[in-house]
């Protein structure tokens, strides 16, 4: 059966329970091997009905179009076969087979939920967002962002904002950290965010001796001495704790936590640890979900 529409054009309707990209996408992947007349790609997303199944089969009923869908329902497979069968339209599954094999390799159902696709390519690029965010921020660079950010650390050197910004970067979350020098203000920048968002660091002197100690053995560079120095590094503590007590923002020892016990803190200090992804975002700002701190 010619399947040309009266303009002379084919019609190929990418169906889907969520954008229809993915249907599309195969479709022009495979369309690529063809030298054949003008072939317009249709999507019809958002098929979520029995009903709007029959909607879409006339659709294309109607310009002699073939159906390629992605509808992980059973029960919408089974209409778009049925109904295609009924009114003489050609139907394309490309999920349904893949699934029933899957499902006999992993011994496992599907989970039949639509967009799950969509979902996972959100958070993987809002992952490589925050990541990109975090290490554009670190130490203290680009203050003027700071109102982008879902949490801000502040702590003297050796403190471990780096290492946690990272790891909580690598979970979602936009973060920025702001070094404390001795006798220098923070950032005016700072003191115009949300509040919330901020966490002081420290860590025990003597250990933090140790740790500026190993330090510049590994750099063997001409730093100050003070630097590694015990009473130096009591009164850049001393300083820091002045300051986040000053400013009213929660403190975290990192003396003795790994890494992941103090992202664990952390979130739950900014209240974001109930909800199962970063806060929600829109612009440049950001806006927490229910339940958070205000």
């Amino acid at each position: 059966m010619d399947r040309a529409s009266a303009e002379g054009r084919y019609r190929i309707f990418a169906v889907s329970d969520a954008t229809g990209s993915t249907a599309e996408l195969v479709v022009r992947a495979a369309l690529a091997q063809f030298q054949v007349a003008e072939v317009e790609i249709v999507r019809l997303p958002n098929i979520r009905t029995v009903s709007e199944v029959r909607r879409a089969i006339e659709t294309a009923q109607a310009s002699k179009g073939v159906i390629v869908h992605t509808l992980v329902s059973e029960e919408l497979r089974q209409a778009v076969l049925l109904e295609g069968r009924e009114r003489g339209v050609e139907t394309i599954d490309l999920i349904g087979p893949l699934l029933f094999r899957l499902s006999d390799l992993l011994h496992s159902p599907p989970l039949m939920q639509p967009g799950l696709f969509r979902q996972l390519g959100q958070e993987y690029f809002q992952r490589i967002e925050a990541i990109d965010y975090t290490v554009k921020h670190d130490d203290g660079q680009d203050p003027l962002g700071l109102n982008r950010a879902d949490i801000v650390l502040v702590g003297i050197s050796r403190t471990s904002k780096t290492p946690l910004s990272i790891y909580l970067a690598g979970k979602g979350w936009r973060v920025a950290n702001v070094p404390v020098i001795l006798h220098l203000p923070l950032p005016g920048r700072l003191m115009t965010i949300e509040q919330g968002r901020i966490v002081g660091l420290i860590v025990a002197v003597d250990r933090l001796v140790e740790l500026r100690r190993a330090r510049l053995e590994r750099k063997h560079a001409p730093v100050a001495e003070a630097y590694a120095k015990l009473e130096e590094v009591r009164t850049e503590l001393s300083y820091s704790r002045s300051l986040f007590r000053k400013a009213g923002w929660p403190v975290i020892d990192m003396t003795n936590k790994s890494i992941e016990e103090a992202a664990s803190e952390v979130l739950t200090l900014v209240a974001v640890l109930d909800t199962s992804q970063p806060t929600e975002r829109k612009g440049t700002g950001t806006r927490r979900k229910s339940g958070g701190r205000k």
